[in-house]
Protein backbone atom coordinates (compact mmCIF):
# COMPACT_ATOMS: atom_id res chain seq x y z
CA UNK A 1 0.00 0.00 0.00
CA UNK A 2 2.74 2.31 1.11
CA UNK A 3 4.26 2.59 -2.60
CA UNK A 4 0.91 3.60 -3.73
CA UNK A 5 0.36 7.71 -4.22
CA UNK A 6 -2.51 9.06 -2.67
CA UNK A 7 -4.55 9.88 -6.10
CA UNK A 8 -3.68 6.03 -6.81
CA UNK A 9 -5.02 4.55 -3.89
CA UNK A 10 -8.18 7.35 -3.40
CA UNK A 11 -8.65 6.00 -7.29
CA UNK A 12 -8.38 2.41 -6.69
CA UNK A 13 -10.89 2.78 -3.66
CA UNK A 14 -13.33 4.31 -5.95
CA UNK A 15 -13.22 1.78 -8.61
CA UNK A 16 -13.26 -1.32 -5.75
CA UNK A 17 -16.57 0.17 -4.93
CA UNK A 18 -17.94 0.98 -8.33
CA UNK A 19 -17.07 -2.90 -9.37
CA UNK A 20 -18.59 -4.08 -6.26
CA UNK A 21 -15.04 -6.17 -5.41
CA UNK A 22 -14.59 -8.12 -2.00
CA UNK A 23 -15.28 -6.07 1.18
CA UNK A 24 -12.35 -7.10 2.64
CA UNK A 25 -9.94 -5.41 0.23
CA UNK A 26 -12.64 -2.40 0.45
CA UNK A 27 -11.84 -2.18 3.52
CA UNK A 28 -8.05 -2.51 3.64
CA UNK A 29 -7.98 0.41 1.13
CA UNK A 30 -10.53 2.54 3.33
CA UNK A 31 -8.17 1.68 6.07
CA UNK A 32 -5.01 2.56 4.56
CA UNK A 33 -7.16 5.79 3.31
CA UNK A 34 -7.93 6.79 6.86
CA UNK A 35 -4.18 6.01 8.14
CA UNK A 36 -3.29 8.82 5.53
CA UNK A 37 -5.63 10.88 6.97
CA UNK A 38 -7.40 11.46 3.23
CA UNK A 39 -11.07 11.85 2.10
CA UNK A 40 -13.18 10.00 -0.02
CA UNK A 41 -15.38 11.47 -2.58
CA UNK A 42 -17.90 10.54 -0.61
CA UNK A 43 -16.50 11.82 2.71
CA UNK A 44 -16.13 15.43 1.05
CA UNK A 45 -19.82 15.26 -0.22
CA UNK A 46 -20.66 14.84 3.82
CA UNK A 47 -18.87 17.91 5.08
Amino acid sequence: MEMLTDDMLLESYRMATVLHLDQEFIGLLLAEIHRRDLKTHTEVMIH
